[in-house]
């Protein structure tokens, strides 16, 4: 079965995931697209190669009765409304992060998609494809260091532009820690410190960096995260769980080791991007097949709520500077984790 896509918003990330879609991943075909700029993405659908219809709204790609599931990669503060439709609609959706711009409209989709009785979101936290992620994950479960105890981490990019300011660093950068850190140490949140130190000269106006993100999970890990969005020297993920017995690394992007100039070193990757461009495939892959079993494999709605609820906890404690509770409802039965 080929399965036939909808695309929804083509800027640059709806725009690699139609291509990557439709000419690289198997099983998937995008034959319908829109975007608020109807020009641009017609422009976009000619030049591509794809040579899909474009549609002149969101609702009509969702109707469309030869697109079986959608990707949402339009603006953030779309999203809810978009995939609320889909899930009207009875169709499998792909949703960029943020799931809904607010922890609200999050609990929004999960009731939604309850009352519907089918699970059809999947959220784009594409770090849990990565091939790195996935062999820490597999350390840690194997427990080849003991049970978790602390894990520090940082997320550094090398600059960002003018419009990044206020609480981005934890709305469109911390995110992907939030989720893949859930995952990786099968654990939710309890509290959330956000330590604001000194500023980098090199943080534009509208934004204060770095800043340190402190974590507690039920099971009392503590997690600290140094976010640096203006490092200048990289784009440089790092993940180290202590544990009882010993220590398990995120591993390093391949690089070739050089000595040279009398100095040793390696190279740092300077665009996020490239970092995980793989991982993307792997997901949207995985997407694909799961779709096509009518299954959803991957992050779900629930995974998005806990991600924006935790989001909203960690601006607050911004604000405040204090240590806050993190408050999740339980989670229903409808989303019980598969094996």
């Amino acid at each position: 079965m080929t399965l036939r896509i909808g695309i929804i918003g083509c800027g640059g990330i709806g725009q690699e995931h139609a291509r990557r879609l439709h000419f690289k991943l198997a099983g998937a075909q995008v034959v319908a697209i829109n975007d608020i700029n109807l020009a641009a993405a017609t422009q976009f659908s000619e030049m591509s190669g794809i040579q899909a219809r474009v549609l002149d709204s969101d609702q009509a790609v969702i109707d469309a009765p030869d697109v079986d599931a959608l990707v949402v990669a339009s603006w953030g503060p779309a999203h809810e409304e978009q995939v609320l439709a889909c899930i009207k609609a009875g169709k499998p959706v792909f949703c960029e992060k943020p799931l809904a711009v607010t922890a609200e409209g999050a609990r929004r989709i999960v009731d939604a998609e309850v009352q519907a009785g089918k699970k059809l979101v999947q959220v784009g936290f594409m770090r849990r494809y990565d091939a790195g992620y996935r062999a820490l994950k597999a350390t840690l479960d194997a427990g080849t260091v003991g049970d978790a105890l602390l894990v520090h981490a940082a997320h550094r990019n090398p600059a960002v532009p003018e419009m990044y300011v206020g609480d981005m660093s934890i709305t469109d950068t911390f995110i992907h820690e939030i989720d893949v850190f859930r995952w990786l140490l099968n654990d939710d949140y309890v509290s959330v410190q956000v330590i604001e130190g000194r500023k980098t000269r090199n943080a534009h106006a509208g934004l204060h960096d770095p800043i340190t993100v402190l974590l507690e999970t039920r099971q009392g890990i503590r997690i600290d995260t140094e976010i640096y969005v203006a490092c200048r020297f990289g784009y440089d993920i790092q993940c180290h769980v202590v544990g009882e017995t010993g220590v398990a690394s995120l591993p390093e992007p391949m690089s070739v080791p050089l000595r040279s100039n009398a100095r040793q070193g390696s190279g740092i990757l300077m665009d996020w991007k490239l970092r995980f461009i793989d991982s993307y495939d792997v997901e949207l892959q995985d997407w694909i097949e799961a779709t096509v079993r009518g299954e959803v494999n991957g992050p779900d709605a629930w995974d998005g709520y806990v991600a924006s609820v935790t989001a909203e906890a960690c601006i607050e404690a911004r604000r405040t500077k204090q240590i806050l509770p993190i408050a999740l409802p339980e989670r229903p039965a409808f989303y019980a984790r598969q094996g």
